[in-house]
């Protein structure tokens, strides 16, 4: 019964945010909403609260997961307890213009309805500081790259669950490179048919075979083509 007995408010800073981590790996959400209303109002700035309390937590859910520890449904309730952190969040890091890792558009390829693990890549995407625009199921082409020019991400992120749908992959990226675009941005690729040989095989930059690398690739990723920019 210990465990009832912890008031969030009455622990340190340091200890709040040991305690949200708990929290996050889970799943409790009004906690989490409780953990970050307070230290908001202990002074902490949202970027500080998003990367030190959320960002940390979730980066330990994705090892375990990436591990073998933990699984979708416990990494699914982690990241909706990110979900309710993220929410007092949001307008709050637009006011102070906080520094974000990046941008994603992401969604599942024309002809194909599975979302779980794209919806999982997207939480965690979140839960690593990225902003993320999904775009849903059963995306054509020109979805995409209608999202592409209006959003303007440093990543298109496509899924695909069926042998059957896992082509039409390659008529995005071909169409990209048809109308010069493909270079301004990072493609990753994922769904279980695929592997490293396909996606090398369609142009894409890199394949994922889970959200946990998903995270890992995109960082990577976002943060050499920063350094090409600047260099």
């Amino acid at each position: 019964m210990a465990d009832d007995e912890i008031i969030l408010a009455d622990l340190s800073d340091d200890e709040l945010v040991m305690q949200m981590h708990d929290d996050l790996y889970d799943g409790l959400k009004e906690e989490i909403e409780e953990g970050v209303n307070l230290l908001i109002s202990r002074g902490w700035t949202p970027y500080d609260t998003l990367t030190k309390a959320l960002v940390a937590g979730m980066t330990i859910v994705g090892a375990d997961f990436r591990d073998g520890i933990l699984f979708v449904p416990e990494v699914l309730l982690a990241a909706n307890a990110m979900k309710g952190g993220m929410f007092i969040l949001k307008p709050l890091l637009i006011a102070t213009g906080a520094p974000r890792m990046g941008k994603m558009v992401i969604g599942t390829v024309k002809g194909d309805i599975h979302d779980i693990g794209k919806n999982l890549v997207g939480m965690m995407m979140e839960g690593a500081g990225f902003e993320v625009r999904d775009l849903g199921i059963n995306n054509s082409v020109e979805k995409y790259l209608a999202a592409l020019e209006e959003e303007k991400p440093d990543i298109l992120g496509m899924s695909a669950l069926l042998t059957t749908t896992m082509p039409y992959m390659k008529v995005v990226i071909d169409t990209m490179k048809e109308k010069g675009m493909r270079e301004d941005y990072i493609v990753l690729v994922g769904g279980a048919p695929l592997n490293e040989e396909f996606s090398k095989a369609i142009g894409a930059d890199a394949y994922c075979r889970d959200a946990a690398v998903a995270v890992e690739t995109a960082k990577a990723l976002v943060l050499r083509k920063h350094n090409q920019l600047t260099a």
